[in-house]
């Protein structure tokens, strides 16, 4: 092991970050092989714990906030300038930039360079250079490291946030946020170590398979949660009417008995994993709806997010991601759906980074405020960018 060993230590941050998935796991792995101890405020929970034993390499980050912009957040319109690319713009993209790449409905079409449909300026002491359409999140160009060397050899949707979430195109892996729930478990007694929550707005929403937060070949219970950002947040959570929570707690009792004694006669890990799962369900009648009941929040917060409360918005879901880092939730991940433009590229951007940029800030600033930021790891991208050719599609270019 003293090869990982090297192999984590001389990982920089970008390295981490372009490797994302792949990290995460070695971090899970690292995990198994070096038992020690951490501070009291980052050990699992007895009732839902990761695997024995701890990285010896220094801890910073205690958490995960994935914000995942799905169907093709156009970098080249985000936080890639591209000089060259803006003055080929409208002239015929070269044969050698294409040949040998799979570029979809545009094969045969006569291919012309589109350069960014806005513009870049430097902000910060560090003279980040982030575009016009994102002027909340330019407010905190200190406070990012901007990674431009990620790639992909995927073309659709699917796969490739499958690579971006397990490191790989191949299906039934585990995901980056099971890896971590496996590796570190969850400190919160009454949460999941790994949240979904998903959002809408934009254009040709792409659906989200489930298997992109699944535990894969990991036991089940590391799986990511799926929360519904409105109405009951998860389904059949709610006592029906006229069963008491004692009624429900016996009934659950009841149930973790017959499921003991059948694991003391089968061993199975996914035994574990039910008994688990009823316990934790059963806490999740409480803490669920006291977590998205967001009344107790100021409403100068509310305003710092653009949100009246708990109604499946991005600005809503960054929110209860403060609250479910807040409240121990291991890994968070977010996504929001309406990137999918090809046409029209200028309209939709503006939609989106109206629905996504001011919440992203807020989120970010808040964790500071609170002193979360500093242990706190978060992600903005999604599965691609853009191509850098004019599809045509709409009345304006995309």
């Amino acid at each position: 092991m003293e090869s990982l060993n090297r192999y984590v230590q001389e990982l920089n941050r970008r390295t981490f970050l372009s490797r994302a998935s792949i990290g995460l796991g070695a971090a899970a792995l690292h995990a198994l092989s070096k038992p020690s101890l951490l501070s009291a405020s980052s050990r699992q929970s007895p009732n839902a714990p990761g695997i024995d034993g701890f990285p010896d390499l220094p801890v910073k980050a205690k958490r995960v906030i994935f914000l995942c912009m799905a169907g093709g957040p156009s970098h080249l319109e985000t936080f890639d300038p591209k000089p060259t690319l803006a003055r080929l713009d409208g002239q015929p993209m070269p044969e050698s930039f294409t040949q040998g790449q799979p570029i979809a409905q545009l094969q045969g079409k006569e291919l012309k360079c589109l350069g960014p449909q806005t513009q870049f300026s430097k902000y910060g002491q560090s003279g980040q250079q982030i575009s016009d359409f994102l002027p909340w999140t330019a407010k905190m160009a200190d406070e990012i490291a901007i990674v431009r060397s990620m790639v992909t050899d995927q073309i659709n949707h699917d796969p490739a946030h499958t690579v971006m979430n397990t490191g790989t195109s191949i299906s039934g892996r585990p995901s980056m946020g099971a890896w971590i729930n496996y590796g570190l478990g969850t400190v919160s007694d009454n949460l999941p170590g790994f949240v979904v929550l998903s959002s809408v707005g934009g254009r040709n929403p792409q659906p989200i398979a489930a298997r992109q937060w699944h535990s894969g070949f990991l036991p089940s219970r590391f799986q990511g949660v799926e929360f519904q950002s409105s109405g009951d947040p998860v389904h059949y959570a709610r006592n029906p009417e006229g069963i008491s929570r004692d009624r429900q707690r016996s009934l659950v009792s009841t149930v973790q008995e017959l499921n003991q004694i059948r694991n003391r006669q089968h061993f199975d890990p996914e035994i574990e994993t039910r008994i688990s799962a009823y316990e934790m369900a059963f806490r999740m009648q409480a803490s669920v709806p006291e977590l998205m009941d967001l009344s107790d929040e100021p409403q100068h917060v509310l305003d710092m997010y653009g949100t009246a409360g708990a109604d499946g918005s991005f600005a809503a879901n960054c929110l209860l991601a403060r609250r479910l880092a807040e409240r121990g939730v291991r890994f968070i991940h977010l996504y929001h759906r309406g990137w999918d433009h090809h046409g029209d590229l200028e309209p939709y951007m503006n939609t989106c980074c109206g629905l996504t940029d001011k919440p992203t800030w807020a989120l970010l600033t808040d964790l500071k405020q609170r002193g979360l930021l500093e242990d706190t790891l978060v992600i903005w991208g999604g599965e691609f960018g853009r191509t850098p050719m004019f599809q045509g599609k709409g009345k304006n270019p995309g």
